[in-house]
């Protein structure tokens, strides 16, 4: 541990008992996209505006450069096969950790390019839903490469793989950021950091999970969180959802109500649960990455292999 240590002061049993804050690593300039990868017992994230990828190794404690160069991958997940899916800002597309390297999966909609893929879910049919706000374009190069919209808007999408199919699914967000399913995948949660919107909205997905196309309808505001702006987050197998949220993570219950409040000293992009047990939350902060024991896991569904 070091000294930027935070002692939770108020006891929830969302956490471990005695559970602390811990700061793992510093160096990085925007944290962003972790995830935990069970082959090897580290977690990957990436530090954007650096264009690398980092590990941190729970058994040793240390922190390595996974790639340098990386074209700004943002959010991550693992798919059913255990593979690492990755949103690429510099290549505008959704790509797989292959053993040589990323391997771009879509790149374009409708003869245009996407804006910038940002956060990425893969559901249990297979498909892959990602978000594309324009962050990566934008003209300060600070997250990808500057470029223009090639479509008129930033849309949640949703893609089949095994047909190279893919839709828009969600056209009436402003950025659309962070997304998650709730453990049923009755519920698609999306987060909103477009200027004025800074809210998480609720879908309800048909059972099939693919006739679902919602347009342009705004869905439900599940939560705000008090600190803006949810970006990433994680469901538990209770249905809760944790944020990041401004200089903190947030925790919604299933209603949308704040059941916990965690304090960063650093702002916060996303989280994920790790561990062997799945019960260690990571978070990516600014410089930074933190951990956090807590008393629950991540819903199952995104990180179960197909049988």
């Amino acid at each position: 541990m070091t000294d930027d240590d935070v002692t939770m002061t108020d006891p929830s049993p969302l956490l471990a008992e005695g559970a602390e804050l811990e700061h793992l690593y510093t160096g990085a300039i925007w944290s962003e996209g972790p995830a935990w990868i069970a082959e090897t017992g580290r977690v990957r994230w990436s530090d954007i505006p650096n264009d690398r990828i980092l590990e941190f190794d729970t058994a040793t404690g240390e922190t390595a450069v996974f790639r340098d160069g990386a074209e700004y991958t943002n959010g991550r997940t693992i798919d059913r096969e255990g593979r690492v899916v990755q949103c690429s800002h510099g290549r505008r597309a959704v790509e797989v950790e292959g053993p040589d390297g990323p391997i771009t999966l879509v790149d374009r909609w409708s003869g245009g390019r996407f804006n910038s893929p940002n956060d990425v879910v893969v559901h249990s049919d297979g498909s892959i839903w990602f978000t594309d706000p324009p962050y990566g374009i934008d003209a300060s190069g600070r997250e990808g490469h500057p470029g223009e919209q090639e479509y008129d808007g930033c849309y949640v999408f949703r893609f089949e793989p095994a047909t190279g199919v893919v839709e828009p699914v969600i056209t009436s967000l402003v950025h659309p950021n962070g997304l998650a399913f709730s453990p049923d995948e009755s519920i698609l949660y999306v987060s909103d950091t477009g200027d004025g919107a800074l809210r998480i909205a609720a879908y309800d997905v048909a059972e099939d999970g693919v006739s679902v196309v919602f347009g342009d309808t705004p869905g439900r505001t599940f939560a705000s969180t008090a600190v803006p702006a949810s970006d990433g987050f994680r469901i538990d197998v209770d249905g809760n959802v944790w944020s990041s949220a401004g200089d903190g993570v947030e925790v919604f219950d299933p209603s949308g109500a704040t059941i916990l409040r965690i304090p960063v000293p650093e702002r916060t992009a996303n989280v994920c649960f790790g561990d062997p047990d799945g019960r260690t939350l990571y978070i990516t902060a600014s410089t930074s990455l933190y951990r956090i024991r807590t008393a629950t896991r991540q819903s199952p569904r995104t990180v179960t292999p197909a049988q």
